[in-house]
């Protein structure tokens, strides 16, 4: 058994997308173990793939140079690898890399495409062009090792029986996110057919999704009251999802549920769609030149009106379900 061991510690929807391509990996591969070293939190993420070993670590009790280097020889010790995928490329994993290196591992590291990015992100490009996916990243470091694998960018629904439509209106930037009134509007319009569910984190969330409970017949509210397996699970039971350029876009495509997602300052060209989503099913402002500013959606806005999320019509939406 060869094995592999990766990590990659943020952010939450990052962690996701590398789910369904360890899954298609490993069935193309049986003779391979990946061992996923991330934040505890994220293990359900990898709960139900065969061959997959979640190590989860608290990265407070590794700060700093010799942190990082106990925390390398208790994964070498453990896990006893035969490769290293460093899926995250940041400093602290930059760090990881030089110590299993001077140990003599081969090791192996995502291509983010910082600079193609950069130049789709610039307002004044007017050349934006669709870039590799983040998934098909992924699977490139397995290809740099000599392994084979063909993503099948396919939703595999886990349940056959779905209902309902998943509501998942915050994102972690502004720029992300359609302004709450439209949203509530949303909500509103799509509960006179259809039982809706919100999703949501933290407590500000939780407590703007209760009012809107309350206030919208035909809505229930699961913002704080789910566990990760239990919040998988709910999602996989649903017709649709409605997200934003969020984690719950990510969520429902390691569930197999179809997810119709919002785009604001960011653009599926960025490459971070969720696997198996459709792009027919992205609702975005196309006539802005400005878009895509951003990768992660945390800028300002340039016009300083945030036309790309203000000017978006949520008829669009409804007409897509």
């Amino acid at each position: 058994m060869t094995r592999i061991l990766a990590y990659r510690f943020s952010a939450f929807g990052d962690v996701a997308m590398t789910a369904p391509v360890f899954r298609e990996f490993l069935e193309q591969n049986p003779e391979v173990e990946i061992i996923m070293v991330s934040r505890s939190n994220f293990e359900a993420l990898f709960a139900d793939i065969p061959n997959v070993i979640f190590k989860g670590v608290n990265l407070d009790d590794y700060k700093g140079l010799f942190g990082l280097s106990r925390l390398a020889n208790e994964l070498i010790k453990e896990f006893q690898p035969d490769y290293i995928a460093n899926l995250h490329d940041v400093i602290r994993t930059k760090i990881l890399d030089k110590i299993y290196s001077t140990k003599g591992f081969k090791v192996f590291k995502i291509n983010k495409g910082k600079e193609e990015k950069e130049y789709l992100t610039d307002i004044w490009n007017l050349n934006k062009a669709q870039l590799k996916k983040t998934v098909e990243r992924y699977a490139d470091v397995f290809r740099e090792m000599g392994f084979k694998i063909e993503l099948s960018h396919q939703l595999r629904p886990t349940k056959l029986n779905k209902s309902g439509i998943g509501f998942a209106p915050f994102a972690q930037h502004k720029g992300k996110m359609l302004p709450l009134e439209k949203s509530y509007e949303l909500a509103r319009i799509l509960s006179q057919k259809h039982t809706i569910y919100f999703f949501g984190g933290g407590k500000g969330e939780a407590e703007i999704l209760e009012k809107w409970e309350k206030e919208i017949p035909n809505t229930k509210n699961l913002a704080g009251k789910l566990s990760l397996i239990e919040e998988l699970n709910t999602i996989s039971q649903l017709e649709l999802m409605i997200s934003m350029d969020s984690a719950n876009m990510h969520l429902a495509s390691l569930v197999g549920t179809r997810c119709i997602s919002v785009w604001g300052q960011t653009h599926p060209y960025a490459g971070f769609l969720g696997f198996g989503q459709s792009e027919n099913d992205v609702v975005q402002v196309k006539d802005l030149t400005c878009r895509p500013c951003s990768v992660f959606g945390d800028k300002q806005c340039f016009r300083g009106d945030w036309a790309c999320l203000e000017e978006l019509n949520i008829q669009k939406i409804v007409e897509k379900i």
